[in-house]
């Protein structure tokens, strides 16, 4: 297979940074290792509803995936935030109005955070599309990479990955040392995380006047928020774990368990029959973390481009993904502005 710019990794920034190239008529292939596109944007979907197990939220002033929803005919509309938030103490007791609503003020993709890749995906043309085909080395003579037995040469090799997973992939030659320590000490933004999402047949603790925002020293969830639809034709409730990913890996159904229970100690016993439940952990996901991102760093990181990672192989070998964007990084903003980086060097 050959192709001018050969674009690894199928999440946000791949997706974006291929439709970039379609719209301008430019060759490219694009090679997914999961059976999926999205990357570490996926939903749990119920009757026709998604739910987000990756990146939820946008905030205004985010210009880039403000234009490519109008674009793409999407629209958003607020992150609920009506009504009491509650704060559970370490011995269990729950407390209202305890705290603030951490994301007042941003934004959800109706549909979920999915129904964007969705787009992207929908309009790239599907034999440019290869799933199940993880990038194994990457050669500078012959200029190309190895997908198990298929080589795809191409002039531009665009790695649309998280760092950290890029760095473990093989290079000839080997990149320099700096880049590569570049690559591996920037920590892969929701690594370290896990997301339980619980769905009930309506948002019923609005009725009990509460906004669905709670924080936590009891466990097993820190932090959660409302994750109902727009049309409100679900209800659904999200939290962040509070628990390290290795002794998530022990607890197995015990933590799912233990996230409904906490459930209904703040919202009541309708909250113990959900429709639906999912425990997404990340820390677990191959194509997204590795051993060093079991531990989530102190707070968000500053992510930049590293010197070390500009005009690689003569700039024919580009990063573009959020960890490695000019703003916003760990955003989905931050993925959009890494790809247009891409785009406009790759376009130039």
């Amino acid at each position: 297979m050959k192709t001018k710019t050969l674009i690894i990794g199928g999440g946000l920034s791949g997706l974006s940074l291929a439709h970039a190239l379609q719209q301008a008529g430019h060759d490219y292939q694009l090679i997914e290792a999961r059976d999926r596109l999205g990357g570490r944007i996926k939903s749990l979907t119920v009757g026709n509803s998604h739910f987000d197990l990756g990146p939820s939220w946008i905030w205004p002033g985010q210009e880039r995936v403000a234009k490519l929803l109008k674009d793409l005919g999407l629209v958003t509309f607020a992150q609920w935030d009506r009504g009491a938030q509650l704060f559970e103490q370490p011995d269990g007791t729950v407390l209202h109005n305890s705290g603030f609503m951490s994301m007042a003020g941003s934004y959800r993709i109706a549909g979920g955070t999915s129904a964007l890749t969705g787009a992207l995906a929908a309009g790239l043309d599907p034999a440019r599309v290869h799933l199940g085909a993880a990038a194994q080395r990457i050669s500078a003579d012959p200029f190309g990479a190895f997908a198990g037995d298929t080589f795809v040469a191409a002039e531009k090799i665009v790695l649309a990955v998280p760092p950290r997973l890029a760095a473990q992939l093989e290079f000839q030659p080997a990149l320099p040392e700096p880049a590569t320590d570049g690559l591996q000490g920037l920590p892969t933004w929701m690594a370290a995380h896990a997301k339980f999402v619980a769905v009930y047949p309506t948002p019923f603790w609005r009725d009990n006047g509460l906004s669905g925002d709670a924080s936590s020293r009891h466990g097993p969830m820190a932090e959660i928020h409302d994750a109902s639809p727009d049309d409100a034709s679900f209800g659904a409730l999200f939290g962040f774990m509070g628990v390290p990913a290795a002794q998530r890996a022990r607890a197995g159904q015990a933590l799912a368990d233990a996230a409904v229970a906490q459930l209904v100690r703040l919202f009541g016993d309708a909250a113990g029959t959900p429709l639906a439940t999912h425990l997404q952990d990340w820390s677990r996901a191959p194509f997204t973390a590795t051993a060093a991102d079991a531990s989530p760093p102190p707070g968000h990181p500053a992510y930049q481009m590293p010197q070390a990672l500009r005009q690689v192989w003569d700039d024919r070998l580009i990063f573009a993904v959020t960890e490695l964007a000019p703003d916003n990084g760990g955003l989905i903003e931050g993925a959009l502005a890494a790809s247009e980086a891409a785009a406009r060097a790759i376009l130039a």
